[in-house]
């Protein structure tokens, strides 16, 4: 080896030997090294996550992981008794989720109450691959179920409309599937809605129901609680 190409040491000045050489470059952890383990974590966690097992978004004791949703006018939102309540707003009231949340091949699963008033208590704003859609629950006078909204339709004027008698202070049990092809949602396991949205335009209606994106619950001039928040990553159909 020339005296150009002879790597030496520093302190010494003298040539390094080849097994110095190596014990200084493994002596501590590479870039590399720490890349690769960051990323085993991610797909350990992702794995996981795969399984289908349902991820809890509420611990029923804080807002831990959401936010109160800026409307104007908005009433109080409190924990209380395991629930998130959301007070009668002029007009909305709700919370935001702050975390990750996945944008297609998901489920989201949640108890929901209305406490007192006429509106709807408990509408969940959703990710719907690059856009947002709202499930509104008892909207327009109180028994009004849809999706607003798609091709531009509220969920009064399209396809998804269907209604239901909702009691107040009695728990309902709600489910809601988003892939890239459809939306499916039901009540107390009772299919509610099944609409094919490849496509389709799908966006949120005008005003500050945006506030509630990228996943959130809104309730209107209306109290109502929420309870057993959760979601898991499906499989695409």
């Amino acid at each position: 080896m020339s005296q150009a190409a002879q790597a030496f040491d520093t302190r010494t000045g003298k040539p390094a030997s080849v097994s110095s050489g190596v014990r200084a470059r493994f002596s501590t952890p590479g870039p590399c090294l720490a890349a690769f383990l960051c990323l085993a974590a991610s797909i350990a966690a992702n794995a996981q996550l795969k399984t289908g097992e349902w991820q809890p978004l509420f611990d029923g004791r804080s807002l831990e992981g959401w936010r109160e949703t800026p409307f104007t006018g908005r009433g109080e939102v409190r924990v209380s008794e395991g629930r998130i309540v959301l007070g009668p707003g002029k007009p909305m009231t709700g919370v935001t989720w702050t975390g990750s949340f996945p944008r297609s091949d998901y489920e989201v699963r949640f108890e929901a109450a209305r406490l007192e008033g006429s509106d709807f208590f408990a509408s969940l704003t959703f990710p719907v691959q690059d856009s947002y859609c709202t499930w509104v629950t008892g909207g327009w006078g109180g028994d009004i179920v849809g999706l607003s909204s798609i091709d531009g339709w509220d969920a009064s004027d399209n396809e998804t409309r269907t209604y239901f008698n909702f009691e107040k202070g009695w728990w309902y049990a709600f489910r809601l599937r988003v892939t890239d092809d459809r939306i499916t949602a039901w009540i107390d396991d009772k299919p509610i809605i099944d609409v094919a949205i490849r496509g389709r335009s799908i966006d949120l209606r005008p005003g500050e129901i945006k506030l509630s994106a990228p996943f959130g619950f809104a309730s209107y001039a209306t109290a109502g609680a929420l309870r057993k928040i959760e979601y898991r990553l499906v499989r695409p159909r």
